[in-house]
């Protein structure tokens, strides 16, 4: 299997200018989808608080681009959980408080609640996604804020190098499995193998969250850091693949990829991630893209506690903003268009009792089985054979000075009725010359 990546981009530590683009994913001529009567658990949210001179919360674009802040209105996310598979959560100050519920490690390195960020190179990472999809924001509305700012976070914490001392595909089984038992209704996986397929143990894994009601949200992967094309998880039938857009509504040519199993682009290029020790940075990546949809996958579990996971993603890609020009979906690129979170929780849409991202079991049953399965045997038929004619009696052996009846036969005889004419035929020959010679003197006058 390939190496495996986290999907960071390039990141910079933020200086946030007054000046930066703003411009949210959503034209201004896209239809609102027709609104529909919203069950939520939190039917009347008090205003978030926001404070626009914060640079920091200013270049949050993609609230206004996705339409979050309008989503707010109806949900921020209470009572939904969204697991953080990734590096580990990690502690910066305010940014997490009272979001982490519950945590574990499984990739044998980290500490046992899971919030020990791991890596040389990555360890921010974990915390870059969890502050994305559900950092609180400060009371006075200062501060990087998530696309969920009340769900509940599950911070599991998994060992992406080489080093690790649990093979990768085992911690991704195990983290599955510790998510769901522990309450997630969303988990995300901001990652890629950079191969089409997968560890079989992820089959059963997988499975498990889908049978388990849980809505599972997958990065792309990027070309900027080696990535053509989506490869695994993000190729496994059911679970909602996202791509990545810039400022602009347009797909990312560094900062995502493509592959028919995307069903969903968010921005991916100038996001915001608090590391560790409190650092806001400016990074890119569908590792960024994946926690936003993720949080709006939560703000829909918490408008509508009774809907499913199948008709949660459904509500996403059937909301989803139509790009310009884009006439058959999904498209490679966007996926079914841009997202829109304030539509995916309150729109109308028909419900569905498949997941429309694929049917892994159906997979399994076409591909795992139909190479495992053993060859049926072939039914054969006896045919009835006639008996062979009795072989001959063994003659006695004889004396090895005496000819047999096979040499006599097949060698004697034989070799007697070649030579008995050659004999004869070479004294007519002979005879008749003779004559011949003697006929010729008789002629001949004596001198």
């Amino acid at each position: 299997m390939s190496p495996i990546r986290t999907l960071r981009g390039i990141v910079a530590i933020a200086t946030v200018a007054a000046s930066l683009a703003l411009t949210g994913v959503a034209p201004a001529s896209a239809a609102t989808p027709t609104p529909a009567p919203v069950a939520t658990t939190d039917p009347t949210p008090p205003p978030v608080a926001d404070d626009p001179a914060d640079p920091v919360r200013a270049s949050e674009y993609w609230l206004d681009g996705a339409r979050v802040r309008e989503a707010w209105h109806t949900t921020r996310g209470k009572g939904a959980t969204i697991a953080i598979i990734d590096t580990g959560i990690g502690r910066p100050p305010g940014v997490f408080d009272g979001a982490v519920a519950d945590g574990t490690d499984v990739s044998g390195s980290g500490t046992p609640d899971g919030r020990t960020p791991l890596g040389t190179k990555d360890k921010n990472h974990g915390t870059w996604v969890a502050s994305l999809a559900g950092a609180r924001g400060q009371e006075d509305g200062t501060g990087m804020i998530g696309i969920a700012p009340e769900a509940k976070l599950l911070s599991i914490s998994i060992g992406f190098e080489a080093a690790a001392v649990v093979p990768f595909t085992e911690q991704i089984a195990k983290a599955m499995r510790w998510a769901v038992d522990h309450g997630a209704d969303v988990i995300n996986l901001s990652l890629t193998t950079n191969t089409l397929d997968w560890d079989e143990s992820w089959d059963e894994a997988f499975l498990y969250a889908y049978d388990h009601d849980v809505v599972v949200v997958v990065a792309a992967g990027n070309r900027g850091s080696g990535t053509s094309i989506v490869g695994a998880p993000a190729t496994i039938p059911g679970v909602l693949t996202v791509g990545g857009v810039d400022q602009h509504g347009n797909a990312s040519v560094e900062a995502s990829t493509q592959g028919i199993t995307i069903g969903i682009s968010a921005p991916s290029e100038g996001l915001r991630g608090v590391s560790a020790d409190g650092t806001v940075v400016t990074w890119d990546g569908t590792s960024g893209a994946a926690p936003i949809v993720a949080g709006v996958a939560a703000l829909v579990r918490s408008a509508h506690p009774g809907l499913d996971a199948n008709n949660v993603i459904n509500r996403i890609i059937r909301t989803a903003i139509p790009v310009p020009g884009v006439k058959k979906l999904p498209d490679p690129l966007y996926g079914y268009g841009l997202l829109d979170a304030e539509a995916a929780v309150t729109a109308d849409v028909a419900k569905v009792s498949k997941n429309p991202m694929g049917d892994l079991e159906e997979w399994i049953r076409l591909y795992r089985r139909a190479k495992s399965d053993p060859e049926p045997e072939p039914t054969v038929t006896p045919i009835a054979v006639p008996p062979l004619p009795a072989a001959d009696a063994p003659t006695k052996p004889g004396s090895p000075l005496l000819p047999s009846a096979e040499s006599l036969r097949y060698g004697t005889l034989p070799l007697l009725a070649l030579t008995v004419p050659g004999i004869l035929i070479g004294l007519g020959v002979t005879a008749a010359a003779r004559r011949i010679r003697s006929a010729r003197d008789r002629r001949t006058p004596s001198p």
